[in-house]
């Protein structure tokens, strides 16, 4: 009665849960979802929709949304009395879900459905519910079932335990500096180091592989010797090659048994690989098209990003006599450029985006363009820098409608998981159990600075940036008109299309028309110049070449590691041939970034994270649409963005993603917006006939009859 995991009335009660809050809940809500599929899988049960929703979806979603809380503490919160309460009861949940999905009673009560009783909502879950059956291992029988059943309770294991050595890998980590190190670091940057030091205990600037840290180090700091300290364990971390003390969070294991077990999974369930099985659910129809895609984009970059490296090396030689630059001196090298050719500094720009200006910003083109209203509210958080909000649509007579609300989660801080990331609190649904609308709640979690002195905290462009991509997956969570909770927002949206919406907002933070009223200098309050602000549009696509191929080498990478890697052999002379394939700056034989890489291994993107560029294709597309809508003053069409928030937003998982682009566009998506937004005019291809980019017609982009079905895993 007293536990606030079981208290569905509302928001979950973070303040209140504690680690001792854990087994007991689940223990019911164990039990409670166990009872109702017994019932509904019980032969004199009714094969209907909405009976079985009533019984089991009510049972389980309040499972799912408990277990969430949990595993969302468990990532903004770690401490190791809840880390221990998540990992004893890991093994129980997984070990639920997976019979669920595997229970062939159940399955067979689905197939049994009669799709015409059904609303188009319906439909469209029914066929991702019967296709996760297939997936879930449903049609596995005897051992082979077990043995399915083992793998998923030991993969969620493994992934769990990715994270957690990431997380202690990057928190074990702390250098000392002096006066002297620091020189040519951005002021709050020291003040932060120094305030880290003395709550320590500690004399001089306490440096760490935070990214608020450690990305100023690497760009401003003058000291070579610095830069190679904090890049050497940066890029080891979670390794074998990270020294003595931290050895104990070496990822090496966990890896090659997690490419084994999928390796297993995917074999059992008729696959060859792993590669085919993710892409089942996704927009590409199979793992060489995506491989296709990513080495036709690299080779339409690599001139470019030639073009980057000469120029910088140059550039070392002629201006810092630094004729051979290593791989720690290459972001410094890439600033002091930008700064040179462009005529102005990050931190310059960073001046000018205090965090609250840009939040009041973002809220103002979002509510003008989705014609939506965002107010702050109160609810119980689990840290005092976390904040709350509501958005609403206005009715006639004054009345507003109140479509969905969200956490946001800005600061970086000890225990919190690195990055940033878009997760489901509960999802909109017009329940079975009470008739009433369920309206979504988000989380919205950063990893940005905090203020010092008493000044608000300062963002990067960049953290802007990242701030407005994930408010973008937030927007498709809480905007959506679906009112079926499997197919509701990003519910159902295939994997390889679900970064549309967010990396479609980013286009907006190099709009000067919505940028400039979201900026305001940290102590004389005026608006960015828009001679600064031209001078970053103009170094826009700096190194965006660079930038594409190492996006591309880590997608290469998870798809080859997931198709032609036998996994039994290391990995690293995997990413080795990768690199000499698409690479043009190569990193130290001791680096092991693929330690650390929790998208693939604990995110949810294994053989998926080409999403980003092939989900980049589509954003950018979409929003040549309001390009080409521009008004006289140079504002996006609030029209074109009621029909974006139409096709798009609203519709969520209720259709293919194809559909959805195409309901916007009125045609299929295309390569050129992409290459122009990226400043990377088309080069001649050796074909003179195929001068078609792949992947852009409707051959290649529709998932041909292979249905979309959610990922438990949110976006990031």
């Amino acid at each position: 009665m007293n536990n606030p995991l079981l208290d569905f009335t509302d928001l979950p009660l973070f303040d209140q849960i504690k680690p001792e809050h854990v087994a007991p809940a689940m223990d019911s809500l164990l039990a409670q979802s166990e009872a109702a599929l017994a019932r509904v899988s019980g032969a004199d049960f009714p094969p209907r929709w909405t009976e079985i929703s009533a019984v089991l979806d009510v049972a389980t979603e309040r499972l799912g949304r408990a277990w969430s809380a949990v595993s969302h503490l468990n990532n903004v919160a770690d401490t190791p009395e809840l880390r221990a309460a998540f990992n004893a009861a890991l093994p129980r949940i997984t070990d639920f879900w997976t019979r669920l999905g595997a229970d062939e009673r159940l399955y067979a009560k689905y197939k049994a459905i009669d799709p015409s009783t059904l609303n188009p909502e319906q439909q469209q879950a029914l066929r991702l519910a019967l296709r996760s059956f297939v997936l879930g291992g449903a049609e596995l029988s005897g051992p082979d079932k077990e043995r399915f059943a083992s793998i998923q309770e030991r993969q969620a294991e493994l992934s769990q335990k990715f994270s957690e050595n990431v997380l202690d890998a990057t928190d074990h980590f702390a250098y000392y500096a002096n006066a002297s190190e620091i020189e040519g670091l951005p002021q709050d940057v020291i003040q932060a180091a120094r305030a880290a030091a003395q709550q320590d205990g500690r004399e001089g600037y306490k440096l760490t592989l935070k990214m608020p840290c450690y990305l100023p180090v690497m760009q401003f700091a003058r000291s070579g010797e610095l830069r190679q300290r904090l890049y050497r364990a940066y890029v080891t971390r979670a390794s074998e090659q990270a020294g003595e003390e931290a050895v104990q969070f070496d990822n090496s294991a966990v890896i090659r048994e997690l490419l084994a077990l999928r390796q297993e999974e995917a074999r059992l369930l008729g696959y060859r690989n792993f590669g085919e099985v993710s892409v089942v659910p996704k927009m590409a129809q199979s793992p060489q098209q995506v491989l296709t895609f990513l080495r036709d984009l690299a080779v339409r970059a690599r001139p470019h990003a030639e073009r980057d490296v000469a120029e910088l090396r140059a550039f070392a030689s002629e201006r810092l006599q630094l004729h051979d630059p290593q791989p720690w001196d290459w972001p410094y090298l890439s600033e002091r450029l930008k700064e040179e050719r462009y005529a102005f500094s990050e931190q310059e720009v960073k001046a000018y985006f205090t965090a609250p200006r840009v939040l009041a910003g973002l809220f103002r083109i979002v509510e003008t363009l989705f014609e939506v209203r965002i107010q702050p509210d109160t609810a119980p958080t689990w840290h005092p820098g976390v904040s709350f909000y509501r958005i609403e649509r206005s009715l006639p007579g004054g009345a507003a409608q109140l479509l969905g609300q969200f956490y946001l989660d800005q600061p970086a801080r000890q225990g919190k998981r690195g990055g940033a990331w878009m997760d489901d609190v509960r999802s909109r649904w017009l329940r079975p159990d009470s008739g009433t609308l369920q309206t979504p709640v988000a989380h919205l979690v950063c990893n940005f600075a905090e203020g010092v002195d008493g000044q608000p905290a300062l963002l990067t462009h960049d953290d802007v940036i990242t701030l407005f991509h994930e408010f973008g997956h937030g927007l498709h969570h809480l905007l959506t008109q679906v009112n079926e909770r499997d197919v509701a927002g990003i519910s159902g949206v295939e994997w390889d299309a679900v970064e549309l919406p967010s990396q479609f907002m980013e286009n907006f933070c190099w709009e000067w028309n919505v940028l400039c009223d979201m900026t305001a200098h940290v102590q004389t309050g005026q608006a960015m110049p828009r001679a600064l602000f031209d001078k970053m549009l103009a170094a826009r696509n700096f190194q965006s070449g660079m930038q594409t191929l190492r996006q591309i080498e880590f997608a290469l990478f998870d798809m080859l590691l997931h198709t032609d890697h036998e996994p039994e052999q290391d990995f690293l002379p995997l990413l080795d041939l990768v690199r000499a394939e698409v690479a043009v700056l190569q990193p130290p034989a001791w680096s092991r970034s693929a330690h650390s890489f929790s998208h693939i291994f604990a995110g949810g993107y294994a053989a998926g994270y080409y999403s980003y560029k092939w989900a980049e294709v589509l954003s950018a597309d979409a929003y040549a649409a309001f390009e080409e809508t521009l008004s006289a003053q140079g504002l996006p069409s609030p029209q074109t963005g009621r029909k974006y928030r139409q096709a798009i937003l609203e519709a969520g998982g209720s259709r293919p993603a194809i559909e959805s682009f195409k309901a916007f566009r009125g045609r299929e998506p295309s390569l050129d917006a992409l290459l122009r937004h990226q400043g990377m005019a088309p080069i001649e291809l050796a074909d003179p006939h195929n001068r078609e980019a792949p992947n852009v017609h409707r051959s290649n982009w529709a998932p041909a009859g292979k249905l979309p079905a959610a990922d438990s895993a949110g976006p990031a």
